[in-house]
């Protein structure tokens, strides 16, 4: 009886990647590289969050002495649609400002899972150099927001056309977010081997359906409140092993 041929990397989807990352932040040389990162989320979520409430809080304060007094009820109907609208809307937000604080230390536990995974070491970073460090990362942060921006000012300005701009603007949107959610996180390794921002872009093109499975996952998850705390050390975990199965050896031999 003939045997079934073993899978191949190249058979891996991206959304494999990504759930493989749930498994890669439990192992124990990568743990506390992970608490950083989630740390930063919770203490930016929570605060931002909080403020919110507040704003919100002081709104239906306002709104209360322009309704009158038999409308109260209505309280009870828009806290509810306030708070699922908040959250939606701001996990949207909070990846992306999560994501620029947070870089140095995505970095770094992006290096920690590459040498988990082949076992051998990228550079003996410490916080000194991270530190150090810190211009370059953001300028490559910056980088990628210059690539974002126009593209995305492109995507919400269809939502402006009637009918066919309307109807093609959320699936192009969910498109360029996948892009842009696999460029952000498989960007980190890249990165830390000083490898260009455009060579990681037109390599990452050659792979596209493979790392818009990957973004689509992680944007669905960065959908979710309080599931997308955990999002981005798991995207980072999932993306490093893409790059060690798929980029590396051919970007080290260059």
């Amino acid at each position: 009886m003939s045997q079934s041929p073993p899978m191949v990397k190249d058979s891996i989807s991206g959304a494999d990647y990504f759930l493989r990352g749930f498994s890669l932040i439990r192992q124990p040389g990568i743990r506390t590289f992970v608490v950083i990162p989630l740390m930063v989320n919770f203490v930016l979520f929570a605060g931002a969050f909080y403020a919110l409430l507040l704003q919100l809080d002081g709104l239906f304060g306002w709104l209360h002495q322009q309704i009158p007094s038999w409308l109260d009820w209505l309280d009870y109907l828009l806290w509810p649609i306030a708070l699922v609208t908040v959250l939606v809307v701001f996990s949207f937000l909070f990846s992306s400002v999560a994501n620029w604080i947070a870089a140095p230390f995505n970095g770094l536990l992006a290096e920690k899972v590459e040498q988990i995974l082949t076992g051998k070491v990228v550079s003996d970073t410490g916080m000194l150099d991270i530190v150090k460090d810190m211009p370059r990362t953001f300028g490559r942060e910056w980088t990628k927001l210059k690539y974002y921006l126009p593209k995305a000012i492109g995507c919400l300005i269809l939502f402006l056309i009637p009918v066919v701009g309307q109807t093609l603007a959320p699936v192009l949107w969910f498109l360029f977010s996948a892009w842009m959610m696999a460029i952000q996180y498989i960007d980190y390794p890249f990165d830390n081997h000083k490898i260009r921002f455009i060579t990681m872009r037109d390599t990452l093109k050659q792979h596209r359906g493979q790392c818009l499975s990957f973004g689509a996952l992680v944007t669905l998850f960065s959908a979710i409140p309080v599931v997308n705390l955990f999002v981005m050390p798991v995207a980072i975990c999932g993306a490093t092993a893409i790059w060690v199965d798929h980029y590396r050896a051919e970007q080290l031999n260059r």
